[in-house]
């Protein structure tokens, strides 16, 4: 009976480990501003480039933004966009290349960051993200107004049962 109690115990005690010990990659997207933050989330795979494309509100083109996933840290390697005027950079900062080619700007660079703040605009334009050649609607998961940090993370099965899965070609 002792032993039948320990085995069980200790079933219930790996269980448990299992169930709240991060081990799944995920870029997630976690709200900002709210007392009870909702996560999102979409499993990381084999590949490490990601990217991010929306219609600026005001220009109303297309910006498109490319990123690798390095050791659970975000690489900003290219901005691709069409006018320098009202919130796109006209210069290049320190670690950054920017080049005008085939009537697009590019913006290079080399920086590592932890995370980034996704702000999902109150208005009908496009905010797509693309990852394992998957295209995700980000306006038909995330609430439109809401800003989200974004940032590769490992979670527990615990957090992902608690988060959102988000599906891609909706």
């Amino acid at each position: 009976m002792k032993k039948f109690a320990i085995i069980i115990i200790v079933i219930i005690a790996i269980f448990a480990v299992l169930f709240f010990l991060p081990f799944f990659s995920v870029i997630s997207f976690t709200e900002t501003k709210t007392n009870e933050p909702q996560m999102y989330y979409i499993d990381v795979g084999k590949d490490t480039l990601f990217q991010i494309r929306f219609t600026h509100s005001i220009h109303l083109t297309d910006v498109l933004e490319t990123y690798e996933i390095i050791d659970n840290k975000i690489k900003m390697i290219l901005m691709e966009y069409e006018d320098v005027a009202i919130g796109m950079p006209a210069s290049a900062e320190e670690g950054q290349t920017l080049i005008y080619e085939d009537g697009k700007y590019k913006l290079y660079s080399n920086n590592f960051i932890e995370n980034f703040v996704l702000y999902v605009g109150d208005v009908n334009r496009d905010l797509f993200f693309y990852y394992e050649d998957k295209e995700y609607d980000l306006k038909k998961f995330l609430q439109r107004g809401s800003s989200y940090i974004v940032e590769v993370k490992k979670i527990s099965l615990y957090d992902k049962m608690k988060g959102v899965r988000i599906a891609h070609g909706y």
